[in-house]
């Protein structure tokens, strides 16, 4: 990778560190929910905790997954549109640059 693609703000750096963000936001849900069963068993009455603590382990990892996919998608469509951009402009044509705008202004635009 280039430096200056990222100074050009050609290649994206949010999806890494979103990746890196899931791994910890994950691991916190998992000590979070441990520390959930051990504070239930501990107390008299707490199996809602234990339970809860339960959900955290298991359910917290697959929604925080989710919403990280969500988010990298937003990437994926962007570098999507710039590889349609680069291919509609041909061998020859001026396909780079960010952000991606069209390669004309519009002449008559439409009037509602």
């Amino acid at each position: 990778m280039d430096f200056s693609e990222l100074l050009s703000f050609r290649k994206m750096i949010t999806p890494t560190i979103i990746q890196i963000l899931f791994w910890i936001i994950a691991g916190l849900s998992i000590l979070a929910g441990l520390v959930m069963i051990i504070g239930g068993i501990a107390m008299r009455g707490g199996a809602g905790l234990a339970f809860m603590g339960l959900l955290y382990i298991f359910i917290g990892p697959i929604l925080i997954r989710v919403y990280c996919e969500l988010i990298i998608l937003l990437f994926k469509i962007y570098d999507e549109l710039v590889l349609v951009r680069k291919a509609i402009a041909g061998p020859g044509g001026a396909s780079t640059g960010f952000p991606v705008l069209p390669a004309e202004p519009l002449v008559n635009p439409p009037t509602l």
